[in-house]
């Protein structure tokens, strides 16, 4: 589809994207910097060095974490890595852009979400909607400021189906070319990528069924021998690791993925679970629940009874390449993954975050809801009703955002007891990359100004946050394993806020209960 005078024709999508750049700008020192990162770091910098000719020896510092990073891929993180060794950046400034970046990247898929639902429905105000409803949702948003693990996948996740919907609309060997280039790059984010190149295959091979002539068959034949090459080179062009011994690497990348798991105890509904033995039927569909704003989960619930119905109708455009088959596909998708991580016994903890890319056909099926509902709402105040009952949804969305402002990761709707702190961190997980650590140093330090600070354990895992203090305070802090409680002046903190208790300081962090079933402290010397 044609897209005539950008900048006039489509305002709403620049207007919404100036908005939230302004916001970004404003709040990005706000957020921490990623849990991950330091593992994540290496593995950009072990590609580059392989390219420079390091050889084997590149990928060696990455045994030293585990021998799953060796192959966790390089798409992402290699360019971070590049930015970062090309203006020399350090301490905070390092992370400052990654954490920019990575938001950057969260932007551009939203901007593929608007392109999308723009070819889908046809409608820019359709379009509107499902734009806001990506960059609304409290949790991926804050995980947009630093997390370069799901946040990239999500977007890319999100650009692939894009180039799916747009190769099967055009139908030529050049669409399918580009569309398997996007699909290799999402691979290389995550192995589970490869849903969707299944998924495309398997379309194919529809196509393929229906084709009525010699000529059509082998055109359907060659744009999909074009997207699985495609999608192949990318895939191992953007894995360094894999040079070398191609098959046998890769198989090893799978052995690793089937063995790899989480090993300690996580708390879901208030039990205790062991990841290993695989999560509960319900693990994923009630995370969901209770950390999507519900507004999105009911219209997505109404596009998906409108496909169900669509399919029902009508059987065989379900086979045929069209608009009913792709969204089936975006219902698919969410359903077969789900069900593919109970019966694998996946190694899914600490919330969704995993699935967090389950996020882009979920909206696309809350927009395709509001596409069926919006005629029986032509009426004039029918529809002037429901569009603002939908505004005030959203606007409900955004004033609980800035009220937790930047804790946004820790949002639960109003499908769960949010009565107490207290009542969430005995259920769920409610900070799992311990969002908490940078208000927790800055409160600490502003707390005690002068003499050292001795991290517990647990807080020495926030230890890299220091980064984001001043020079003097940054110095000041000093990790410690052990545990001590008596005889010193404790801070406590509730919402990232110090409060003092009688004259003795406790840090009270409510955040991953797997590493704070007892509080965590810091202490001074």
């Amino acid at each position: 589809m044609p897209f005539p005078r950008p900048l006039a024709a489509h305002w709403p999508l620049w207007a919404v994207c100036a908005l939230f750049l302004l916001v970004a700008a404003l709040a990005l020192d706000d957020y921490n910097s990623f849990y991950d990162a330091p593992h994540q770091r290496p593995i950009g910098n072990a590609a580059l060095d392989y390219l420079a000719g390091g050889g084997e020896r590149a990928f060696d510092q990455l045994d030293l974490a585990s021998s799953w990073d060796r192959y966790y891929g390089a798409a992402f993180e290699a360019p971070l890595m590049l930015i970062e060794r090309s203006f020399g950046l350090e301490g905070r400034d390092l992370y400052r852009s990654r954490n920019l970046l990575t938001h950057l990247l969260f932007l551009a898929g939203g901007v593929f979400c608007y392109l999308l639902a723009l070819r889908m429905f046809d409608s820019r105000w359709l379009a509107l909607i499902a734009l806001v409803l990506f960059l609304l949702h409290p949790r991926i948003y804050a995980h947009s400021f630093s997390n370069s693990k799901d946040i990239p996948f999500l977007a890319a996740f999100m650009i692939a189906l894009y180039l799916t919907h747009r190769a099967f609309r055009r139908d030529t060997l050049a669409a399918f070319l580009l569309c398997g280039a996007g699909v290799g790059l999402l691979v290389n984010l995550r192995i589970m990528g490869i849903v969707l190149f299944a998924a495309v295959l398997v379309l194919r091979a529809l196509d393929l069924s229906f084709a009525s002539s010699r000529q059509g068959r082998m055109r359907v034949l060659l744009a999909g021998a074009g997207f699985a090459l495609a999608a192949t080179l990318t895939y191992y062009a953007s894995m360094p690791v894999l040079y070398t011994d191609p098959v046998g690497r890769f198989a090893e990348l799978l052995r690793e993925l089937s063995s790899r798991s989480w090993e300690e105890f996580i708390i879901f509904r208030g039990e205790w679970i062991y990841p290993p033995d695989g999560p509960p039927l319900d693990y994923v569909p009630v995370w969901v629940g209770i950390s999507t704003p519900p507004v999105t989960l009911l219209l997505a619930l109404a596009g998906a009874v409108a496909l169900a119905w669509g399919g029902l109708r009508r059987p065989r455009d379900v086979l045929r390449n069209g608009p009913l088959r792709f969204g089936l596909l975006l219902l698919a998708l969410p359903v077969a993954t789900v069900a593919a991580v109970v019966v694998l016994e996946s190694d899914i903890h600490g919330g969704w975050h995993h699935l967090y890319f389950l996020y882009a056909p979920l909206l696309l099926l809350a927009a395709w809801g509001v596409h069926w509902l919006a005629p029986s709402l032509r009426g004039r105040w029918a529809g002037a009703g429901a569009y603002a009952l939908l505004g005030a949804a959203l606007a409900v969305t955004v004033v609980s955002m800035v009220r937790i402002h930047p804790f946004q990761n820790a949002y639960f709707s109003l499908l769960t007891d949010r009565t107490t702190p207290e009542r969430l961190v005995f259920r769920y997980e409610v900070d799992y990359f311990k969002f908490f650590g940078r208000a927790a140093l800055a409160g600490i330090a502003g707390a005690h100004p002068s003499g050292p600070v001795y991290l517990s354990l647990v807080l020495n895992d926030v230890n890299h946050e220091r980064h984001f203090l001043n020079p003097d305070d940054r110095e000041r802090f000093i990790g410690a394993r052990d545990f001590r409680s008596g005889g010193r002046n404790f801070l406590q903190l509730r919402d990232g806020r110090p409060c003092p208790a009688d004259g003795v300081y406790v840090m009270r962090l409510y955040a991953n209960t797997l590493h704070c079933m007892v509080d965590p402290v810091a202490w001074f010397g």
